[in-house]
């Protein structure tokens, strides 16, 4: 997609259409109108809340944090970590910016080993 991202209405349909979930049968799992999700997957209103897009992410079988970042959200426990130690996360954060995805996964499995000693 040319490094654009798909809209959050966008994906989250293609995914269930592709996974055969009806729009009424995902909706009700969701607890929300079919016509509300309609509008949410044709990018009419806005990404529903935390819980909900949780929820989504269950039923299409995508990553939560993922889906969150195509609602243009930060799942909230990854805010409260950041607001307790903030200075040290984000020095941490902007020094990791531009690392290739598995440098991530090594610093992440250093920090686990850290964390675990």
């Amino acid at each position: 997609m040319n490094g654009v991202r798909e809209k959050f209405g966008a994906f989250i349909r293609r995914e269930r259409e592709s996974k055969e979930i009806g729009l009424r049968e995902m909706a009700k799992i969701i607890g929300v109108s079919p016509t509300y999700l309609s509008k949410v997957e044709r990018d009419e209103f806005p990404p529903p809340a935390e819980d909900k897009v949780r929820s989504i992410a269950g039923i299409i079988g995508c990553d939560a944090d993922d889906l969150l970042a195509r609602a243009g959200r930060v799942s909230t426990d990854i805010t409260d970590i950041i607001k307790r130690q903030p200075v040290e996360l984000a020095s941490l954060l902007r020094t990791a910016n531009g690392l290739t995805t598995d440098d991530i996964a090594r610093l992440t499995r250093q920090a686990q080993k850290a964390k675990d000693e």
